[in-house]
């Protein structure tokens, strides 16, 4: 044969590149070949070296033909007819006809010439078209072409007829017997391959296993930053002088001017691969065959068909028809325009007052933190003086108590004087005699004086209070002989009245220390000042009950050492009546306060009788201000429960608590008289003897009770029955002045009988007291 084939290598499937470290040159083994064998792989591989360093490469990776400068190796990629035929699977499968085929044992198979034509004339010579929508495969497939005189890997360009070698079977048992050949005889110390690296092993560092294949990040050589240096920019200096930075701004630009013109070249090969690309990507029309194309024939553009000239009418009704439209789109857009006018202004007024309410906001804010404050000092300051006015109100009643003590106990020894003359004196208890004997502060014994001594003085001292009442009396009453029952000893009266003044001096100084007007006055205070600013805010915190609460110190400092029952005094001369009044009608200072309106809180003076006020009186009545057997104490209690009625509604349960604490004195009084009774009659014994003033003392004993039978029945026509009033003058009747009478029924007891069933509606009259007079 003249030439020996190249020897083909063909895989449909690229197998997946690996690192790996190269072997160190001392585990590399090989015979040493013959000087007369032909060129070993060692001598190859530095042909090819000289020949890398000769050439100058174009671009770290070429993918085209050979290179017309550099004569040297051309290291080019294809993709074979067969690989792509394979893959748009539109090639039918070679059919191969085995009975034309001889394969001998010793030479192998052989091929005859009609088995070759028919070969080439079943291989197609061009792609057929690919099917719309068809797979894709990028499989390809490297033809390596091995020559021991020189080492070429080509990837021939696709072109649409191509032809198919097929070795002959001498040049591959040739290419079997070198390969076998050269195996045995490679030289010791030389590579059994052919390296594509310019550099020696020995040359580079094997790290720190050069033993091992695998190689690791940091095993490699060189930094990213020398490696890349060209595209990351790090051999770029700064220029800092004037004349360097001249000098950089010129080679940008000349860069950028370079950039611009390889931009706008317009590259072959480039433009030739992308359409490849896209060709197989199925993103272009693959051009028709000569087949499938179409002689293209002239046609000449169709003349138009004549318009009419237009006339007056019909341009005169389209220039009206598009004046109204204009005409309804202007008035449409003034319209929107308007609204929009319109929204804006609304705009600018919400903001406004979105302004206003903000700033309105802070305001109420600041002032209820002043308010809050405020509210703190009153509370502050009513904690502190609250304990002062309790004591001078516990003060008043212990005075009050005291007095009624002594009225008491002197109206209990005219009565048991009374008693003992005309029922007879009581069992004097016996004594030992340490309480016999009473030694004053010289040791000596005070004699004790005898009962019947004493009620003498007790008379004389009566007569003589009589006597003056006499004297100083204006004109005659009813009650003559008993007016100066409920009135003190000038001794004693002195010394009350001057414990009173003593304690209206002490309700003045609880307030001396104070300075601020607004805790002097309750009036001055912010009440008003939050009611007018914030009216929603005061009343729906239940603002005027807050007043009420607060304004409870000042009442009761005002009311301290005020005897309702003997200060005539009514409620509207005070100054708290007059302040709560006025701030219950806000409005105009200038008009009296009766002509204007109530406020958000109503009457706030009601409000304070009930809270304050009437819980202030019960007490005072209790405490000993009120005396059942005074007509003027029940008159005047009258009024002041008359004139509390007047601002509180008859239900209310603090004015049903005041008539409860009146009828509790009268009852206390029935109870005193029954008791009493009960022990002169447990020690009567038999009929006591003739005593000329035993008449006189059952008159007076019977007129008492007859006193404070009109008076309960006086309180029974204002209050009714509530209370129990019916039941108290049936106990009075009863069980203290019918039996009294009876024993001294033709001394005058008739006549006081007779005088109480006049006295008592018919309803009231006692069934003994009608049976006693014969009347029932």
């Amino acid at each position: 044969m003249a030439s020996t084939p190249p020897l083909i290598f063909k895989r449909t499937k690229s197998k997946p590149a690996q690192r790996t470290r190269q072997p160190s040159p001392g585990d590399d083994t090989g015979t040493t070949q013959g000087e007369n064998a032909d060129d070993s792989p060692s001598t190859l591989a530095t042909k090819l070296k000289n020949k890398v360093k000769r050439a100058k490469p174009k671009s770290r990776l070429s993918f085209g033909g050979d290179d017309e400068e550099g004569g040297g190796e051309v290291f080019q990629v294809k993709k074979s007819n067969l690989s792509r035929k394979l893959a748009l699977g539109t090639h039918p499968a070679v059919s191969l006809n085995l009975e034309q085929a001889t394969i001998s044992p010793a030479r192998g198979p052989t091929y005859d010439q009609a088995y070759l034509n028919q070969l080439k004339a079943s291989t197609p010579t061009s792609r057929p078209p690919r099917p719309a929508g068809g797979p894709y495969d990028a499989d390809m497939s490297m033809d390596v072409s091995v020559d021991m005189g020189d080492v070429t890997m080509t990837l021939p360009e696709d072109t649409e007829e191509s032809s198919t070698y097929i070795p002959s079977e001498s040049s591959i048992q040739v290419a079997k017997e070198k390969r076998d050949r050269l195996r045995k005889t490679q030289a010791s110390g030389e590579e059994d391959f052919i390296s594509l690296s310019v550099a020696k092993r020995s040359d580079v560092s094997q790290g720190p296993h050069p033993n091992s294949r695998l190689v690791r990040e940091e095993d490699e050589l060189g930094e990213g930053d020398d490696e890349f240096a060209e595209y990351t920019s790090a051999q770029e200096r700064i220029a800092l002088g004037k004349k360097s930075r001249k000098i950089e701004a010129s080679k940008r630009r000349d860069n950028m001017k370079e950039l611009i013109a390889d931009a706008e070249e317009e590259d072959e090969e480039t433009m030739e691969w992308e359409q490849e690309q896209l060709r197989r990507g199925g993103h272009r029309t693959p051009e028709p065959t000569s087949a499938q194309k179409v002689k293209q024939v002239y046609k000449p553009a169709p003349i138009p068909p004549a318009t009419p000239v237009p006339t007056l009418a019909p341009a005169i009704s389209r220039l009206t028809q598009q004046l109204t439209q204009l005409t309804t789109s202007h008035a449409s857009n003034t319209a929107a325009l308007h609204s929009l006018s319109q929204e804006r202004a609304e705009v600018d007024d919400r903001e406004k007052e979105m302004r206003d309410m903000v700033e309105r906001a802070e305001a109420k804010r600041a002032w209820f933190d002043s308010f809050k404050e405020w509210v703190e000092g009153v509370a502050g300051f009513l904690d502190e003086k609250y304990p002062l006015l309790e004591k001078l109100e516990e003060e008043h009643i212990s005075l009050l108590q005291e007095r009624f003590d002594l009225i008491s106990q002197r109206r209990h020894l005219d009565d048991e004087d009374d008693l003992s003359t005309f029922l007879g004196p009581l069992p004097i208890p016996t004594a030992t005699k340490e309480e016999q004997e009473e030694i004053d502060e010289l040791g000596r014994v005070i004699p004790k004086p005898n009962p019947a001594t004493e009620r003498r003085e007790r008379r004389v001292a009566r007569l003589a209070r009589r006597q003056n009442r006499l004297q100083q009396r204006t004109k005659a009453e009813d009650e003559e002989g008993y007016s100066t029952d409920s009135s003190l000893p000038p001794s004693d009266a002195s010394a009350y009245s001057t414990a009173i003044k003593t304690l209206k001096t002490k309700s003045k100084e609880v307030l001396a220390d104070v300075r601020a007007e607004e805790f002097r006055d309750p009036g001055k205070g912010r009440w008003s000042a939050w009611r007018e600013k914030y009216a929603d805010s005061y009343v729906g915190a239940w603002g005027g009950l807050g007043v009420v609460s607060v304004w409870e110190f000042w009442v009761r400092l005002e009311v301290v050492g005020w005897d309702s029952v003997e200060d005539p005094r009514s409620l509207d001369s005070f100054k708290w009546y007059k302040g709560l009044y006025e701030y219950s009608r806000p409005g105009d200072s200038s008009i009296d306060a009766e002509e204007r309106e109530l406020g958000p809180d109503g009457d706030l003076v009601a409000s304070m009788i009930s809270t304050a006020v009437i819980p202030r009186i019960c007490k005072v009545v209790e405490g000993g201000a009120f005396d059942a057997y005074s007509d003027k104490h029940v008159r005047r209690m009258i009024d002041l429960v008359e004139e509390v009625e007047a601002s509180v509604e008859s239900g209310n349960a603090k004015f049903q608590m005041l008539l409860k604490s009146v009828a509790s004195v009268f009852q206390k009084a029935i109870a005193d008289t029954e008791t009493l009774l009960t022990q002169y009659r447990a020690a009567q014994q038999g009929i006591p003897g003739f005593n000329p003033e035993a008449i006189p003392a059952r008159r007076r004993f019977l007129a008492r009770r007859v006193k404070l039978l009109k008076n309960l029945l006086r309180w029974r026509k204002y209050a009714g029955e509530r209370g129990g009033i019916g039941l108290l003058i049936g106990r009075l009747v009863e069980g203290c002045m019918l039996d009294v009478a009876d024993r001294g029924w033709d001394v005058g007891g008739e006549e006081v009988v007779r005088t109480v069933a006049a006295l008592l509606p018919n309803e009231l009259v006692p069934y003994d007291v009608k049976r006693r007079l014969g009347t029932r």
